[in-house]
């Protein structure tokens, strides 16, 4: 099921309202559409993966500089 906004009016009322979606807005709802169309175990392990990733990006950016 596809659902498209047909009617003009409405989509220059929502443009003037919130401007124009951001290039990261747009990848971010491809990626949640593509996200949700993933089995739910699949969807486990995304989470734990970006997850994990982030706890290791946050380790390594938290040392010390010197």
């Amino acid at each position: 099921y596809r659902c498209e906004m047909k009617n003009p009016t409405l989509i220059a009322e929502l443009h003037a309202k919130l401007g124009a979606p951001s290039s990261d807005a747009v990848e971010s709802l491809r990626l949640l559409k593509a996200f949700l169309k993933l089995a739910p175990g699949q969807r486990i392990e995304v989470v734990e993966l970006v997850e994990r990733l982030t706890s290791e990006h946050n380790s390594e950016t938290d040392r010390p500089l010197s």
